[in-house]
């Protein structure tokens, strides 16, 4: 028999912590206890660079970077890299949500005085080898962001000229002058991956394996773009000629305007795609499986004029996907990736998806509209090799959704495909069942819908600027009752293997 599993979706900044945000302390521990205790097997978070605009986890000032509010304090005084006095006062956080603000403020003074007793400690052999192994990303990243500190503008494309083109002899000066902050930021890099490394192995222990989240695009205001500008379609002035985003959808009538700088895939290909190979290679040295974003885009990527205010007015552009993926797969197993195939589908993604095995996703959210025996997510047409999920990060909760979105016609055919009427106070775990029982090789499900919470606790509403991105998970929320209600659904669907 194929292997079925389950999962759960969390990112990071969601789980409990007495800090403001999630971080990789106690609070992911438990969280992990959870998971091997209601049977699940997967782990899936987000992207866990650093955030920029919006505080959108696919919003970054690097591609390789990881955010360093994820790190613990707790660990951090147990490592001897701050004294428990320098904790206190803890600021009066949400307890429901990130004040991303407040918590930046807060962690940023932990880290400085942490650094001053790094500093103290004298060489540490550890972190030497840290830097040399990743400098070939950390270089950049480090001086990148001690610059874009020291200056007035927030963005790079409006640094001074020499700084803005890589003159060696400018970045030099940058280099000598900004020493320390270069090497605090390389610290704070150090101690995200030691942490992260003990985080990894603790779920290992416990065979949870962890789906990460790869954003295709970067941001223009990022170390990435600074330092590779060959790799984009940039003009003279290094601003972007067309920027990315999706035609009208599911999601938004007018598409979603992203504004990212989109790849020069000529250029790209001219140097066997070793940026995106080098990126995929360090994000399966942090997860298990990584989720590709947009899957769409490495078969054509929606080009939109810079300067409009919507997506709608783009067109597609053809990108190299076979000789891409075929150069890929030869550095890293098929097997460690999954296709975010959602939105306007053609049969070339199709065919790239088939030809190398990559999984894809289906949507219950989507299944119940018209057309409902030819739908894809509809579950009598889920096929073993792809992830079921009740929703994503970008979608209304189940109950939200029920709520708020469904239209009679859609709530008609929902009740007659399971049989009986439902009321919101049902309809997520009914939906968490009719995930499970899918033929789907795995199952993700989000914490939300486990806890079977309203619109109030989504993730993320796309192209609505907002109080996004800021729900957490309260610690009292995990009780023993919800781990035995998922396990003995989980082991009834042949799911729990190895528990």
């Amino acid at each position: 028999m194929r292997q079925r599993t389950s999962g759960i979706l969390l990112h990071i900044s969601s789980l409990p912590s007495d800090f403001g945000i999630g971080d990789l302390g106690p609070g992911a521990r438990s969280f992990v206890d959870f998971l091997r205790q209601s049977g699940q097997r997967l782990w899936q978070i987000l992207p866990l660079n650093p955030t920029a605009f919006g505080n959108s986890p696919y919003s970054s000032p690097s591609a390789f970077a990881c955010n360093p509010l994820f790190i613990s304090p707790e660990l951090m005084l147990r490592d001897g890299y701050l004294d428990n006095s320098e904790l206190y006062p803890i600021p009066d956080f949400p307890k429901d949500r990130v004040d991303y603000d407040l918590v930046a403020v807060y962690k940023n003074e932990l880290f400085k005085k942490a650094y001053e007793r790094f500093k103290s400690f004298g060489e540490n052999e550890e972190f030497v080898r840290f830097t040399a192994e990743n400098a070939y990303w950390l270089d950049d990243y480090a001086l990148f962001m001690a610059i874009k500190s020291s200056q007035p503008s927030g963005s790079w494309s409006d640094w001074p000229h020499a700084i803005k083109f890589r003159d060696a002899a400018a970045l030099d000066v940058c280099a000598r002058e900004l020493r320390d902050e270069v090497e605090k930021e390389k610290f704070l890099q150090f101690i995200f991956s030691r942490q992260w490394s003990e985080l990894r192995y603790y779920c290992g222990e416990r065979g949870v394996s962890i789906l990460g989240d790869v954003a295709i695009y970067v941001t223009h205001d990022s170390a990435d773009v600074w330092a590779h500008p060959h790799l984009f379609k940039l003009d003279e002035n290094r601003d972007p000629c067309l920027v990315a985003g999706v035609p009208p959808d599911y999601f938004s009538p007018t598409g979603q305007l992203w504004g990212n700088p989109l790849y020069d895939w000529d250029k790209l290909k001219e140097q066997g795609y070793g940026w995106w190979i080098q990126r995929m290679e360090h994000n399966l040295k942090y997860f298990d499986l990584v989720r590709i974003d947009h899957f769409r885009g490495f078969c054509a990527a929606w080009e939109i004029p810079a300067g409009d205010t919507t997506a709608e007015r783009g067109n597609w552009s053809w990108v190299p996907a076979v000789d891409f993926f075929s150069a890929l797969v030869q550095k890293l197993p098929p097997s460690s990736i999954v296709a975010e195939d959602l939105g306007f589908i053609t049969d070339d993604v199709r065919e790239v998806m088939e030809r190398f095995g990559f999984p894809g996703m289906k949507l219950l959210v989507f299944a119940f509209g018209e057309g409902i025996a030819e739908n894809p997510y509809i579950p009598h047409n889920h096929v073993h090799n792809c992830v079921v999920y009740t929703g994503t990060h970008d979608c209304n909760t189940v109950k939200g959704w029920f709520e708020n979105e469904l239209t009679e016609a859609d709530k008609k055919r929902l009740f007659a495909y399971l049989g009986r009427k439902l009321t919101s106070a049902e309809i997520a775990w009914e939906m968490i069942h009719v995930a499970m029982v899918s033929v789907a090789d795995r199952v993700i499900l989000p914490m939300q819908d486990v806890l079977a919470l309203d619109a109030s606790a989504r993730m993320n509403q796309p192209g609505v600027i907002g109080e996004n991105w800021q729900w957490r998970l309260a610690a009292e929320q995990i009780v023993p009752e919800l781990s035995e209600r998922l396990g003995g659904l989980t082991a009834l669907c042949g799911r729990a293997q190895g528990y």
